[in-house]
């Protein structure tokens, strides 16, 4: 996990390199650091959405831990 600085001070979780492999994957040839922070920042915010539900379903399944079915169950809603 890399932890970097975006455009607006906050800090983001995500790696910029990584997402922007993210990007070329999908076809660009180039990509902006700014195109690279944001997508970064989406992903975070939508992951840690997914993650709460998830927490939520292994707490109401008695279990302290999220397991990959907790997370395929919430993707599937």
């Amino acid at each position: 996990m890399f932890i970097s600085e975006s455009l607006f001070g906050e800090v983001m979780i995500l790696a910029k390199a990584s997402i922007d492999k993210i990007i070329r994957k999908a076809g660009a040839a180039r990509v902006s650091s700014e195109a690279a922070l944001r997508l970064a920042q989406v992903l975070e915010d939508e992951g840690v959405e997914i993650a709460k539900e998830a927490v939520e379903l292994a707490e109401h399944a008695g279990r302290k831990t999220v397991k990959r079915e907790d997370i395929r169950m919430v993707l599937e809603q």
